[in-house]
């Protein structure tokens, strides 16, 4: 009996391990990798946990100290370097009294909410006196000097470093960062929100917030090129009906007893200025069981979504 030799079966392209240069001439040959259409799209990255993170709001505000506390989340998401989403590091941050806290983050800029006391900030060449309740901004490149009053301070404070830090990107110096020092008194948050609430909505409106942004970002309507914050509200018994988007959202509880978040299908119930984490795509809403109006604050990796034109923005009711 003759036996015909076949030949075998070619390897399927998306089991092939990464190709290497057969004969690299030197160094820079040699660093080349290459994958196929058929193992290169199939990447498998951890989910990022839809947390609330509670231990760390306590512990800035029972802190005696100067501190930060970061809501880290890179040990879970598969990152090297400290973040709340992929892209995104929100920390809170307690300022002993008559003490001076200094930040400078690896980010384009800080937004910060003073969540107790009172002090100054010292920005590049500008100073800022806040107050509980304000919201100001600080571009990244310079130290931010925060110095509490006789009361101590306690705020909340989100970043992009994660963003900055994924491709090795340093913050623009000076004069070339995309933003500038801004100040939000909370007088002035709590009128212009009044102005919002006595608005009239209709059908496409996603909820009753308030923007926040600035004469260089006005045209984009972000806070900064690639995040957006808002103060949102949800009236008393109402909720903020079903939705989801592809940017990610990280959240501060301001006022809602008696209030929770449903996110992809988990309740989470709302504490004071816990911080709670909305994966990117996860179906969300925000309901209000107490008699009065709810009221946090969310920071989105949005501005980047807005401007690659991928929000992808939807009611789910």
């Amino acid at each position: 009996m003759t036996t015909v030799a076949t030949k075998s079966s070619p390897v399927d392209m998306a089991d092939m391990p990464v190709q290497l240069p057969g004969a690299p001439a030197g160094a820079a040959e040699a660093r080349a990798r290459f994958f196929n259409s058929g193992n290169a799209f199939n990447v498998k990255l951890p989910k990022v946990p839809a947390s609330c993170f509670r231990a760390e709001a306590e512990a800035a505000l029972d802190a005696g100290g100067t501190g930060l506390y970061p809501c880290d989340q890179s040990a879970a998401i598969g990152t090297e370097f400290a973040a709340t989403t992929p892209l995104m590091l929100a920390r809170y941050a307690a300022i002993a009294p008559r003490d001076t806290l200094v930040a400078d983050f690896a980010a384009t800029g800080a937004i910060w909410y003073v969540m107790r006391g009172s002090g100054s900030a010292e920005i590049g060449p500008e100073r800022i006196d806040f107050g509980p309740g304000d919201v100001f901004l600080a571009p990244g490149g310079v130290p931010s000097k925060l110095t509490a009053t006789d009361g101590g301070a306690v705020l909340w404070v989100v970043t992009n470093e994660p963003q900055l830090a994924f491709d090795g990107s340093r913050p623009a110096p000076g004069s070339d960062a995309p933003i500038d020092v801004v100040h939000y008194p909370a007088a002035e948050i709590a009128a212009q929100l009044g102005k919002v609430v006595e608005a009239a909505q209709n059908a496409t409106t996603s909820g009753i917030a308030l923007i926040f942004s600035s004469d260089r970002q006005e045209k984009a309507r972000n806070i900064m090129p690639t995040l957006t914050l808002s103060l949102n509200t949800v009236p008393a018994g109402e909720q903020q009906r079903a939705h989801r988007h592809n940017s990610a959202a990280i959240t501060l509880i301001l006022r809602g007893e008696d209030c929770y978040s449903m996110v992809g299908g988990e309740k989470c119930a709302w504490s004071p200025f816990a911080t709670l984490v909305t994966p990117a795509t996860e179906p969300h809403s925000h309901h209000n069981d107490s008699a009065e109006r709810a009221m946090f604050l969310i920071v989105q990796d949005g501005g980047l979504h807005y401007h690659a034109r991928t929000m992808g923005f939807a009611f789910l009711e």
